[in-house]
């Protein structure tokens, strides 16, 4: 199991930010590091639409390959019990073009008695970007 500190339920800021790097670009398998911040029934409840491990790791896959690199920004961390709320911002640089998409994330999760996280709800929105000037 990871270091304690960084569990969702003992620093939330500190897996925002390391969980997405690790799972996107670490050297571990993403089933590895899944594991290590999620129960084994862990589900992911995006914009109404209920993803569970294989589902989330599935979407892993396809992301490695479209980004090639991640920026986690967190405005708001909360944890109370055992309940987290979050809100921050992920922008991924996309490998095609360099094009950098920032999403706004509204994250409502419960946490297991270990730490990790057993469900989570979360909003989304893409942000609008700027255009460069030519």
């Amino acid at each position: 199991m990871a270091d304690e500190v960084s569990l969702p339920g003992r620093d939330l800021r500190g897996y925002l930010t390391a969980y997405p790097q690790a799972v996107s670009f670490g050297d571990e398998p993403p089933g590895t590091v899944f594991d290590r911040y999620h129960t084994p029934d862990f589900v992911l409840h995006t914009d109404g639409l209920p993803l569970d491990r294989a589902r989330l790791l599935d979407h892993v896959r396809p992301a490695r390959r479209r980004a090639s690199g991640i920026h986690v920004e967190v405005h708001d961390a909360v944890t109370e019990g055992d309940r987290v709320a979050a809100r921050y911002t992920l922008g991924a640089v996309m490998r095609k073009g360099g094009a950098t998409v920032v999403t706004e994330i509204y994250l409502f999760g419960q946490l297991a008695a270990d730490g990790r996280l057993r469900r989570a709800d979360q909003l989304t929105r893409i942000l609008p970007t700027e255009d460069p000037v030519s």
